[in-house]
């Protein structure tokens, strides 16, 4: 019987009462709109019901579980006092439309927000609209075409992106109706400045950079690209997906970014994954202040006189306008508040530290493993990559058995493929959550899957067996893919 399926636990005649709706009240609905036979439904006691989901609940991998050295995403341990405060009644009962002077708590608590993420990234304001990470990479390039307009300065319309990026960053380029100019970088991860030099000009309309990159390492001339892009009358926006790795040591705006995202359910602990929700907050510099994406809180008078409301339209003339229906995921950005209020500025150092710290403790252990680092003679930010390229031609063990194996190990896998300019990579981030012990266990995981793999067995071609699923047949999946129940078939 699997284990996933609740319908192969049916049997005719089974009833769980306590999870039955209430009957319905008599509506007026159209007789050809009623069905006239019963939903297929599984039919289980109601103990059944209990078992099976809490069950499917502890398959999975999860922060609260497993280690999920995920790179690029910041898979994380969340306190959960941050998420009781974003709970108590009078921010979860507060109704978006009800009037400012109802909610007055609340703005404050998003107005200190706005306030301490400008101090963190040393921008000039802060915008918590954006409902994602890629809704805020959106919310920037429309800004900056925005601000090149409005002097009149229609052809930029070039965004220079490294080899190295994320994808949303070109994507993103060609929804806010800009040509996507790509530029390599060198074999120690930095960006080529000749190339830089070369593809700027009167068309470039910015350069969207993630510093630390996807490599992992620190862009050391990031002086130079700034003065050569803004020399060229170009703005420079920064993803902020890896803002954990240089918290409290090192800001954007410092090293001249004219704006920057922020990835608040990666950064400032809210439950990351599964789609949702999430939060792109914005931070803008001089030249992009009359751009931001409304609305943002105002503040009016000082200390208990202060009263705050929603700056709108009004306000912001320029604005590039809304970008959700309120004002972003409320939920969210209390977890960011509560977070950054909890660890303060000294614990926002910290995280940068640790996180930097584990990576660099990590990547040393595994190289004197035997495994190759991307780039040996750079120290990790807040992630690293290994290529398995000698393994996999030795011992025919891929990245994705390496992946896969790790599940019967216990661990979730590193982020694998990514970024694709290094084969057989997996790009590792320990995070600065997870302890020594944790991370030496990880160590020994790679070290008794590649000894697996030089024993010659083919076992590592059939990991994992410890998993309800086993290894799936990917390209058919995504090809032939039927989430459908059909009881004839089972």
């Amino acid at each position: 019987m699997s284990e996933l399926l609740i319908f192969e636990r049916s049997r005719p005649g089974r009833r769980a009462y306590a999870q039955a709706p209430a009957a319905a009240a008599d509506v007026d609905i159209p007789a050809h709109f009623l069905r006239t036979d019963r939903p297929l439904m599984p039919e289980v006691s109601e103990l059944q019901v209990v078992r099976h989901y809490t069950r499917l609940s502890q398959l999975n991998f999860s922060i609260d579980t497993h280690f999920y050295p995920l790179g690029s995403c910041t898979m994380k341990y969340n306190p959960r006092v941050c998420n009781a405060i974003a709970l108590l009644p009078g921010f979860a009962g507060r109704h978006p439309l009800g009037p400012s002077s109802h909610g007055q708590g609340f703005l404050e608590c998003m107005f200190e927000l706005q306030e301490m993420l400008k101090a963190v990234t040393g921008m000039k304001a802060v915008s918590l609209t954006p409902m994602a990470g890629a809704q805020g990479e959106f919310a920037g390039v429309a800004m900056i075409r925005a601000y090149h307009q409005s002097r009149g300065d229609h052809d930029r319309t070039e965004i220079i992106v490294p080899d190295a990026a994320h994808g949303t960053n070109p994507a993103t380029a060609v929804m806010c109706g800009c040509e996507v100019r790509e530029l390599p970088t060198n074999d120690e991860g930095d960006l080529d400045l000749e190339a830089l030099k070369a593809a700027v000009g009167p068309k470039t309309a910015g350069i969207m950079l993630t510093n630390p990159s996807t490599f992992g390492v620190f862009e050391r001339r990031i002086s130079e690209v700034e003065k050569i892009v803004h020399d060229a009358g170009g703005l420079l926006y920064y993803d902020g997906a890896n803002l954990n790795a240089i918290l409290g040591k090192v800001r954007p705006g410092d090293m001249g970014f004219d704006v920057i995202h922020m990835n608040l359910h990666k950064t400032f602990s809210t439950p990351h994954g599964g789609g949702g929700p999430g939060s792109g907050a914005v931070g803008v510099g001089e030249r992009l202040l009359p751009f931001v994406p409304v609305p943002v809180v105002g503040r009016k008078g000082d200390g208990e006189s202060a009263t705050y409301d929603w700056l709108t339209e009004d306000d912001l003339p320029q604005s590039i306008g809304r970008l959700s229906g309120f004002m972003g995921n409320a939920g969210v950005l209390l977890r960011a508040y509560v977070y950054m209020r909890l660890v303060g500025r000294d614990g926002m150092r910290r995280i940068g530290e640790f996180a930097t710290l584990n990576a660099n403790y990590l990547a040393a252990r595994l190289r004197s493993a035997g495994f190759d680092l991307a780039f040996p003679g750079r120290r990790a930010s807040h992630e690293f990559i290994i290529t398995l390229r000698r393994q996999a031609k030795s011992y025919n063990l891929t990245a994705m058995d390496v992946a896969k194996a790790l599940l019967d190990r216990g661990f979730h896998a590193p982020t694998t493929y990514f970024p694709l300019l290094v084969p057989e990579c997996l790009l590792i981030e320990p995070t600065e959550t997870e302890t020594r012990e944790i991370l030496d266990r990880f160590v020994d995981a790679m070290i008794g899957i590649v000894e697996e793999a030089r024993e010659g067995t083919g076992m590592h071609k059939e990991a994992p067996f410890t998993m309800p699923v086993r290894r799936l047949d990917d390209v058919k999946a995504a090809r032939q893919l039927d989430l459908a129940y059909k009881p004839d078939a089972a």
